[in-house]
Formats: structure tokens, C-alpha cells, sequence
């Protein structure tokens, strides 16, 4: 198991990521983790494009790859993971989830049942590309400037 890790969640960013994946239900929203150091500073959303509809499905295609970097890069990071919804259905990666990962990346999951964000859980592929594991997510609602851990493995 590697030490990859993404240290701090900016405050907002969680309540950026719920917002979209309720602003998008029934569909599946998807967006772009960007940060600096491996905190994580801004969620920047990406359309949904999939051909096989977005209530179930998001896909991230090398034209919005290109976008999610030409962001991290205007905003003075880099990209570090990926965001996406799951409407009325558990934040715990499925096995489209899993075809379509990257390596070294952050992977976050958000529930949204009934129109209202639930559940956020972080995930990291495995080298083997087998399966993921679970990260810790947390920090993100702390007042504090300087906010606890929030994703790591």
C-alpha cells in the first residue's frame, strides 16, 4: 500500500461538492479536486457528458482532463483527484468507478438521496487496479483556518 495522500480539505470545498451533486440530481455530477502541496483548494466542476446518460454514469473525457488541468493550473495547483455524485445510491465506488480510475488520484464519492447531499467518502485505487481503498475524509467544516487532515490514506 502506498502513502499517497492528500493532506487538508480548504474550507468550503466539501460544501462546494455537496452543493453540485444536489444541484445536478437526479443526475450524477462530476468535477476536478485541485490543490496545492496535497491540500485540496478548489472543487472546479466538469460537464457530465456520458453517452449512456448522466442519471447513472459520469465519464471525464480527455477534453475535460485537459480542462480540469488548464484549471489547476489558473488557480496555481495541480489535480489531484476527482469528484462525483451517486444519486440515491450509496457513496462507495461501483465497478464503472473503478474501470475508469486513474492511478494517484483522490476519488470523492457523495450521496445524494432525494435531492439531499448525505454521505462524501475519499478512495484511492489500488496498484494493482483491482479494487480501491477507503480514505478519510474530515476537516472541511472545522472553523479553523488552519483545518485538521481531511484527505488521507
Amino acid at each position: 500500500m502506498s502513502e499517497r495522500q492528500v493532506s487538508m480539505l480548504q474550507a468550503g470545498v466539501a460544501r462546494a461538492i455537496r452543493r453540485h451533486g444536489q444541484e445536478t440530481y437526479p443526475h450524477e455530477c462530476c468535477g476536478a479536486l485541485v490543490g496545492v502541496n496535497g491540500r485540496v483548494t478548489a472543487a472546479v466542476p466538469l460537464p457530465n457528458t456520458t453517452e449512456e446518460g448522466p442519471r447513472r454514469r459520469f465519464l471525464v473525457r480527455p477534453a475535460d482532463y485537459r480542462l480540469a488541468e488548464n484549471s489547476a493550473t489558473e488557480l496555481g495547483g495541480e489535480l489531484l483527484g476527482f469528484y462525483h455524485s451517486h444519486p440515491d445510491h450509496p457513496a462507495r465506488p461501483s465497478q464503472y468507478d473503478l474501470d475508469h480510475a486513474w492511478p494517484n488520484f483522490a476519488y470523492v464519492i457523495v450521496a445524494v438521496t432525494s435531492g439531499v447531499a448525505r454521505e462524501m467518502t475519499v478512495w484511492f485505487l489500488k496498484e494493482d487496479r483491482s479494487s480501491f481503498d477507503e480514505g478519510t475524509l474530515n476537516g472541511d467544516e472545522n472553523p479553523d483556518p488552519n483545518p485538521a487532515p481531511a484527505v488521507h490514506r
